[in-house]
């Protein structure tokens, strides 16, 4: 960056052992800018992605966002791998608990997700990024199905409980949206009661927006149901009826992506904690009523369910390539086929970070780690995201 003159700087990093290290600069001119640089090959593969979903999203697509997206700066080489500057996103991470904590703030990460489900596609195929389609989807689903079944540890009742909902032809008959491909709750940046910013967008593509919506699903915050009934409203006409379903069956086969994970790395531990959940999820097949996947399929984990298999089988040192985000949660979706009259919040422009007090030895906070560790509450009521990287946007 010809001419860039860095008036403090601080880390940025909110975790250990995460894929980035990150750091906060203000220059001179007044700008604040992140720069940050691989730890690992896989998250040098995930910031080249997520640098070439940004460069595509252009001021036209831009514009059609109510929230602030990361614009690219610059980068250099460092250490074999690359650093990569970009602008700050200003605004604060929130669990997904607090994103549904309040009415207000729970529509706006609503319309937020029906806006990113709302942008024209053409630009994802002018970018060279992935494109989906409904019968893609679904021969993904049934792939990773077959890859859990060969392993001989998914219990029998799951594998015919997921094979019944890939067969259910209405289930799969949607219309692929743009999607953010990798949301989760903190792909979300909050100021007040506002979705300020959205980060993290390796995964950019067209496909199935389900995909974006699983991890809503297990958030206790009483205002959850007004964050889907935003999405819904704002996708009025365009949404499926049957997403929802589509969202729980991806959330429930994140367990099979987290056994997949210990197979292919050889890890007992990884095994036999996927085992264990996958044998609590039968038992809540077995003894529960509640919304089903498809018209045979069987009940879904509850909340209590999630929380009790998450406290019995901590999960730490996830990795970011396991992929996935292991969440599950009964709604009663008719609740969520209402036309609702009265308005959703609007949502406002960023304010600016106050970087005022920083000085230019700025103590470093601990480095970024990969949701979830087994003494953070909050990810283990949410359960473990594979594929949510630690966001260094804070």
């Amino acid at each position: 960056m010809p001419g860039l003159e860095v008036q403090a700087a601080a880390a940025h990093t909110r975790r250990s052992q995460g894929g980035f290290d990150a750091v906060l600069l203000r220059t001179g001119d007044g700008r604040h800018l992140v720069i940050r640089a691989p730890r690992s090959q896989a998250a040098e593969s995930e910031q080249s992605a997520d640098l070439v979903a940004l460069r595509s999203l252009t001021t036209g697509i831009r514009s059609r966002l109510p929230f602030a997206v990361p614009e690219f700066v610059g980068q250099a080489p460092i250490d074999g791998t690359r650093a990569v500057v970009t602008d700050l996103v200003p605004g604060a991470a929130r669990s997904a608990d607090e994103l549904t904590a309040q009415a207000p703030l729970a529509e706006s990460v609503g319309l937020a997700v029906a806006a990113i489900h709302g942008l024209p596609s053409a630009f994802i195929g002018e970018a060279g990024l992935t494109r989906r389609t409904a019968a893609d989807c679904r021969d993904e689903v049934v792939d990773l199905i077959g890859r859990s079944a060969d392993t001989t540890h998914l219990p029998a009742a799951l594998e015919r409980r997921w094979e019944e909902a890939a067969d259910d032809a209405a289930l799969w008959r949607f219309e692929p949206t743009v999607v953010n491909g990798s949301l989760t709750a903190d792909s979300f940046l909050v100021d007040a009661d506002h979705v300020s910013g959205v980060v993290g967008w390796s995964q950019l593509s067209v496909g199935d927006p389900a995909r974006d919506l699983h991890w809503l699903l297990t958030s206790r915050g009483q205002a959850a149901d007004r964050a889907l009934e935003a999405y819904l409203v704002a996708r009025s006409g365009a949404a499926d009826q049957h997403l929802p379903r589509r969202a729980l069956l991806y959330a429930e086969l994140e367990l099979a992506r987290w056994l997949l994970h210990g197979v292919a790395v050889r890890d007992e531990s990884i095994i036999a904690d996927a085992v264990g959940m996958l044998d609590g999820l039968v038992s809540s097949v077995h003894d529960r009523s509640s919304e089903p996947l498809a018209a045979e399929t069987g009940p879904i984990l509850t909340v209590g369910d999630v929380e009790r298999l998450l406290d019995e089988t901590p999960r730490d040192h996830v990795p970011r390539e396991a992929g996935g985000a292991m969440l599950t949660d009964a709604y009663d979706f008719s609740d969520l086929e209402r036309v609702h009259d009265e308005p959703v919040g609007d949502l406002t422009a960023p304010i600016p970070l106050d970087l005022s007090d920083w000085g230019d030895a700025a103590p470093a906070e601990p480095a970024a780690s990969p949701p979830p560790a087994s003494g953070d509450a909050a990810a283990r009521a949410h359960a473990p995201r594979h594929d949510a990287p630690p966001r260094d946007q804070d």
